[in-house]
């Protein structure tokens, strides 16, 4: 008897011990989780903001509260009135110069021109992408421009330039008058500009080959057996492609022509001839460092910011809307 009655409990003890593991696999096939206790769920939300806060204070007391503090300059006075409000007497006084007008007017002609300084190293790194022969070379020499300051540029440019330099020599060997580059106002900033492009585009091709890594080279490979022609290549497959990174080469390209120009404008021009190679920024310096009006110098830069702000957000409004079409 005692025998007997020791198997079915031997039978029902491994059969619990079986069953235990069973059912809870069996559960967690079910979907049951275990639960996340409230304090691990709170972490879990407020990790993201812990991990911005520091970037977003660094922003708020580097680059926000400047300014807001240049904004609020803006609105006082110089010299006898320094420290006085005088509302919108700075920008009065702005829109009336003559300087300022030219710098605006420079500011659009830049804005024609941006397309034309975005195209080229887009180009150029459509041809290292599809592997032109030398690639590698090319690739290392379009870059070196980059490394150069501008004010060695700058020097580099006033002695091939110059009226009595190379350029006007090769010029005048085939039979072309000399061209003063820099000292024609109707072509002086066309000059200026040109070198800028050219010493920064190495920026925007490194740019631009980052974003062809991404692209999907069967989309190439199907162009190529459709028999699409280059251009029909670059406009149909690779721009659309690359919408993104055009967008972001676009507005970078438009902050560095109105705001890292200075070094260039201050060697090979000092804004003339007869100021017509003046910018907002080449402009808020002459105020801010020889005529000491810190104040007007404020509000051009207060009216540079909102350009940069506008068209930037125009931009990226215009190629979205063109990238949707496509």
């Amino acid at each position: 008897m005692s025998i007997g009655n020791t198997q079915p409990s031997v039978r029902l003890a491994s059969a619990g011990r079986t069953g235990g593991p069973a059912a809870t696999s069996a559960a967690h096939r079910g979907g049951t989780r275990p639960r996340r206790t409230r304090g691990g769920a709170g972490a879990e939300r407020f990790a993201p903001y812990i991990l911005v806060a520091p970037a977003v204070l660094i922003i708020v007391a580097l680059r926000l509260y400047p300014l807001i503090l240049g904004v609020n300059f803006s609105f006082t006075g110089d010299g006898a009135q320094n420290g006085t409000a005088v509302g919108f007497g700075n920008y009065r006084e702005l829109f009336a110069d003559p300087l300022f007008q030219t710098a605006l007017k420079n500011v659009g002609l830049l804005v024609l021109l941006l397309p034309v300084a975005v195209a080229i190293p887009g180009l150029l790194a459509t041809f290292i992408y599809l592997r032109v022969p030398g690639h590698r070379f090319y690739r290392s020499v379009y870059f070196f421009p980059a490394v150069l300051s501008p004010v060695i540029v700058g020097a580099i440019f006033n002695l091939l330039l110059a009226f009595d330099g190379p350029v006007n020599a090769v010029l005048s060997s085939v039979g072309v008058d000399p061209i003063d580059w820099l000292g024609d106002p109707g072509i002086a900033m066309f000059v200026v500009v040109g070198v800028h492009i050219w010493a920064t585009f190495g920026m925007a091709l490194v740019v631009f080959l980052a974003g062809f890594a991404t692209l999907d080279a069967a989309l190439l490979d199907a162009a190529r057996v459709d028999g699409a022609s280059l251009r029909q290549v670059v406009w149909h497959v690779i721009v659309p492609s690359l919408s993104r990174t055009i967008q972001f080469v676009f507005v970078t390209t438009m902050i560095g022509m109105l705001t890292s120009m200075f070094g260039l404008l201050y060697v090979m021009t000092s804004g003339g001839p007869e100021g017509s190679t003046y910018l907002p920024e080449f402009y808020i310096w002459k105020q801010q460092g020889q005529m000491n009006r810190p104040a007007l110098a404020s509000a051009a830069s207060t009216i540079l910011f909102m350009i940069m702000l506008v068209v930037g957000l125009l931009q990226i409004k215009l190629l979205e809307r063109s990238g949707k079409e496509d």
